[in-house]
């Protein structure tokens, strides 16, 4: 069993659930499930497009910007008179355009990533503030439409879900998936044999940062409300912690999207868990750092096991 990324964390997620509803018989109430999905759903939809950044080798810090500024954008566009439909699309428009440049900056100016993302995580807070006035806004769209896009909890999981699955097959399954883990491995023996290495990278920091953008606006529908401080670097190092307890390597070159969706619901389930039990947010976070650093270690672990057998 222990062949696949994914076992250890399906594993952990059990044992905590067993724990915590013997020590909270509330956790698996119908209520508690739908905070329990709100929680996971949009984290572990940036962490989907974190993992395709992660496993081609490089880092996005920007989408948690991304995910305040994309609602902003749709805000504007449906205030203008957009349809809601078209507000989406100009939403995740403004997003995959954050992406593009972060993709033409760190290929062809080559900066390395974390400089490049780290300097547009403040242009976006910026911008976002100015374009706002730093005051929330109400999303404008009708029951139906904010119903699919996340007012419902159980929805905004079968997006999570749908990204999850779909980009998993992408990456074992499709060229553009077998490039991306081979630019992460050794970029430049891709480069060596053809593959475009510029353009797989920029492609997949486009990639995240729509799905940035996408979770920003089906929280927005899902809060009724538009905050430009949203989000932020709290959301997309929550994404990060759950693609890496999830079975993604930050060297590159290996990674697995439904894996950070089980360790983002793993974290939803000790954050979950603990608020129930009145455990101290400090303590949470003690925790979330032991996680990665036993996982990390597990996982390289366990990934030299899998290269000795196959040898």
């Amino acid at each position: 069993m222990f062949r696949y990324r994914e076992a250890s964390i399906v594993i952990a997620g059990l044992l905590l659930i067993v724990y915590f509803q013997y020590s909270s018989s509330a956790f698996l109430s119908q209520p508690n499930l739908e905070n329990l999905v709100q929680f996971t759903a949009t984290t572990a939809i940036i962490a989907a497009g974190e993992v395709m950044v992660l496993v081609c080798g490089e880092l996005d810090l920007s989408v948690g910007m991304v995910y305040a500024l994309a609602p902003f954008v749709m805000y504007f566009a449906a205030d203008g008179g957009a349809p809601p439909w078209l507000a989406v699309i100009a939403g995740l428009a403004a997003a995959a355009t954050v992406g593009a440049i972060n993709g033409f900056v760190t290929t062809i100016l080559r900066l390395p990533s974390f400089v490049t993302t780290l300097g547009m995580l403040f242009l976006i807070n910026g911008f976002t503030l100015t374009i706002s006035g730093g005051f929330p806004v109400q999303p404008q769209a009708g029951e139906l439409f904010t119903q699919i896009f996340g007012a419902n909890a159980w929805a905004e999981l079968a997006w999570a879900v749908a990204i999850a699955i779909g980009l998993q097959f992408v990456l074992m399954k499709t060229r553009w998936g077998l490039h991306t883990v081979a630019t992460g491995g050794n970029p430049t023996g891709a480069a060596e044999v053809g593959i475009k290495v510029r353009r797989i990278k920029t492609g997949n920091f486009i990639l995240c940062s729509t799905l940035g953008g996408f979770a920003g606006m089906l929280d927005a529908f899902r809060i009724g409300s538009i905050d430009p401080l949203a989000g932020g670097s709290e959301i997309m190092f929550a994404a990060i912690a759950s693609a890496v307890i999830g079975g993604t390597l930050l060297t590159g070159g290996l990674g697995t999207t439904v894996g950070a969706f089980l360790g983002a619901l793993v974290l939803a389930i000790l954050k979950d868990g603990f608020t129930l039990l009145g455990v101290s947010a400090f303590t949470f976070d003690m925790i979330l750092g032991a996680a990665i650093l036993v996982t990390m270690a597990v996982n390289i672990h366990l990934s030299r096991l899998r290269d000795q057998g196959s040898g």
